[in-house]
C-alpha cells in the first residue's frame, strides 16, 4: 500500500495497493477508527464520535515504512498498512465463519453427509474446527461413537457453545409420551419443518443424540432449505419474492405459554443469498394478509410446501444408538416417518446452540 494523495474534494485519503488499485479512506472513517479509539484491554470502542466535527480534515498525511500517519489538529493517528488493506471501505472484513453454503438435494445420500468421531471433536481442536466448517457448509453432519449416556451428546454441543434454553427446556427428550404438547412427542409422522419459528430468534443448530431407535419406522428425513429456495427463485421468481418479503405469523401455545412471532419463510442477505428458512406448517398462525394478497401468497406458500414433499430434495437416514445428527435449524428442514412405539424404543436427546455461538467458536479456532 502506498500513499497517492489527500483528496479534500472527496474528503478522503487515497492509497494504492500492490495491484495498482486506488482505494479511498474517508477522513471521518479514519478518525473514527484510529487505533487509540479502542480500549487496550477490552478492544471496545471508547472514542466519542460526536467529539469531532463531521467535516474534520487532517493537517498532514504521510507514510513511515508500513505505517500511515494522519495528523489531526488535536491528535495523531497511526495505521498499519496491512490493517488498512484488510479493512477496505466497501469490502466486508474476512470472516472465517462466513463459509459459503453447499446446496444439496436428496441425491447427496446418507453416506455423503459429513461425519466426525465424538472423541476427536471433544479432544482435538483441529478435528473440532474441521467438523464445524463442514457442518456450516452443508448445514448437516453426523457425530458418531457417542457413549450410551444422555449427556454425551450435550457434551459435544457444549464444545461449541452455550446451550439455548426454550420453553421446552435446555435439553429435550424426543420420544412418544402421554399428553404431548408438541407433535415431536408423539409417534406420528412429522413432515419437514424448522423448529420454533414462533420464537423471536428461532434456534440455530440442533443436536439430536440417538439413544435408541429399535421401533419399526421412525426414519429421519432432511431437506436443504437453501437448495429448495434457490430452485424456487429460478423456477418461480414471484413466489420467491413473496416468501422473502411478506411475513406470516407463527404461534405456539399450551397451558403455560403463548409465544408468537412473524417471520419471512425465506430470508436473504444484502447480496441476495438465502440466509435463513422458517417453515413449520403445524404452528403457522392464521394468515392475516390483505385479502387481495392472500391468493398470490397461498400460491407461493404451496409452491414451497410442494418442494418439501418432492423426493428429489428429501434425504432419508436411520440413526443408530451412539449417533448424533447436527443441523442448522434455520436452513435445514427436518422431520421423521411415523413409528410404532409397541415394536421397540425410539429415544433422541436434543438441544440447541445458537448460530452466534457456533460461528464464534469457528472464529476462535481459526485464530489458532
Amino acid at each position: 500500500m502506498e500513499l497517492v494523495c489527500v483528496d479534500k474534494d472527496l474528503g478522503a485519503v487515497r492509497l494504492r495497493d500492490h495491484l495498482g488499485t486506488d482505494l479511498s479512506y474517508p477522513f471521518i472513517w479514519l478518525r473514527d477508527n484510529c487505533p487509540s479509539a479502542y480500549h487496550p484491554d477490552t478492544k471496545e470502542r471508547t472514542f466519542d464520535l460526536l467529539s469531532v466535527e463531521m467535516d474534520r480534515e487532517p493537517e498532514a498525511v504521510r507514510t513511515d515504512g508500513d505505517t500511515l500517519i494522519v495528523e489531526w489538529p488535536d491528535h495523531t493517528s497511526q495505521f498499519s498498512m496491512n490493517w488498512l488493506s484488510e479493512h477496505r471501505p466497501g469490502v466486508p472484513v474476512a470472516d472465517p465463519a462466513d463459509l459459503p453454503a453447499v446446496p444439496w438435494r436428496g441425491d447427496l445420500g446418507s453416506s455423503n453427509i459429513p461425519r466426525a468421531k465424538a472423541q476427536d471433536v471433544l479432544h482435538d481442536d483441529g478435528a473440532l474446527k474441521d467438523w464445524l466448517e463442514a457442518t456450516r457448509r452443508y448445514g448437516l453432519s453426523i457425530v458418531e461413537g457417542l457413549e450410551d449416556d444422555p449427556e454425551a451428546g450435550m457434551a459435544v454441543a457444549r464444545r461449541v457453545g452455550f446451550l439455548r434454553e426454550t420453553n421446552f427446556g435446555t435439553t429435550f427428550q424426543v420420544k412418544s409420551k402421554p399428553n404431548p404438547n408438541n407433535l415431536a412427542y408423539t409417534a406420528d409422522a412429522l413432515p419437514l419443518h424448522t423448529d420454533l419459528p414462533n420464537q423471536e430468534l428461532p434456534p440455530g443448530f440442533q443436536f439430536l443424540h440417538c439413544l435408541a431407535n429399535a421401533a419399526e419406522g421412525g426414519g429421519s428425513i432432511f431437506a436443504d432449505g437453501v437448495a429448495i429456495s434457490e430452485d424456487l427463485c429460478r423456477e418461480d421468481p414471484e413466489a420467491f419474492h413473496l416468501l422473502s418479503t411478506v411475513s406470516i405469523p407463527f404461534r405456539f401455545h399450551d397451558e403455560a405459554y403463548d409465544i408468537r412471532r412473524r417471520q419471512f419463510v425465506i430470508t436473504t442477505r444484502e447480496d441476495g443469498q438465502v440466509s435463513e428458512v422458517c417453515y413449520n406448517a403445524h404452528i403457522a398462525g392464521t394468515f392475516d394478509l390483505p385479502a387481495e394478497q392472500m391468493r398470490g401468497y397461498y400460491r407461493a406458500y404451496r409452491a414451497f410446501m410442494a418442494k418439501t414433499r418432492d423426493p428429489r430434495y428429501v434425504l432419508s437416514l436411520t440413526l443408530s444408538g451412539g449417533q448424533m445428527v447436527v443441523f442448522d435449524n434455520r436452513r435445514v428442514l427436518h422431520g421423521r416417518e411415523a413409528f410404532d412405539p409397541n415394536t421397540g424404543r425410539r429415544h433422541l436427546h436434543g438441544c440447541y446452540v445458537d448460530r452466534g455461538e457456533f460461528e464464534s467458536r469457528l472464529r476462535v479456532l481459526a485464530r489458532r
